[in-house]
C-alpha cells in the first residue's frame, strides 16, 4: 500500500462556529459547462463544444446534535431580505498526525436549506442535523 494515500474518515472542517465534529461533508464538485454550437455555414452534421463556465456543487454538512448548539440553524436565520452572512470555509483532509494533507477553500459560502433531525421512537441512532451550503468558488491546496 503507497504510503501518499490518506483515508476519506480524517478530516476537519473550519466553517467559523464551533469545533464539533462533523460526520459527513460532500458536494466537494466542480463542473464545467459544455457550451454547443453549430456554424450556420458548416457542412458537418454534428455540433462543436467549447467549455463554459465554472458551476459548483452545492456543499452538505452533517453532524449530530449536542446540547446547547444551534448554530447551524441560527447562521441560516441571520437572512434578511437581500443579504445572509457568507463565510468562507476549509475543509481539511488530515494525515495520522492530524495534519491537513488536502484543503478545500471554499469562497463566501452561505445556508440555502437546514434539515432537523428525524424523530423516531423506536431507533436508538443519533439525531443528526444537515445544513446545504451555496458558494462562489473553491480552491484546492496540498502539502
Amino acid at each position: 500500500m503507497s504510503q501518499n494515500l490518506v483515508s476519506r474518515y480524517h478530516f476537519s472542517v473550519d466553517w467559523g462556529g464551533s469545533r464539533n465534529g462533523f460526520m459527513e461533508v460532500s458536494g466537494l464538485d466542480i463542473e464545467i459547462e459544455a457550451i454547443t454550437f453549430r456554424e450556420g455555414s458548416s457542412p458537418d452534421d454534428s455540433f462543436k463544444k467549447i467549455p463554459g463556465l465554472r458551476k459548483y456543487s452545492n456543499i452538505t454538512l452533517k453532524r449530530e446534535i449536542t446540547r446547547g448548539n444551534n448554530e447551524f440553524f441560527a447562521w441560516i436565520n441571520t437572512k434578511q431580505i437581500g443579504t445572509i452572512e457568507r463565510r468562507d470555509i476549509s475543509i481539511s483532509l488530515l494525515n495520522e498526525a492530524h495534519e491537513p494533507v488536502v484543503v478545500w477553500r471554499i469562497k463566501n459560502a452561505f445556508p440555502v436549506h437546514y434539515y432537523g433531525p428525524a424523530l423516531a421512537a423506536q431507533d436508538n441512532g443519533l439525531a443528526i442535523e444537515t445544513l446545504v451550503l451555496t458558494h462562489e468558488g473553491m480552491r484546492l491546496e496540498t502539502n
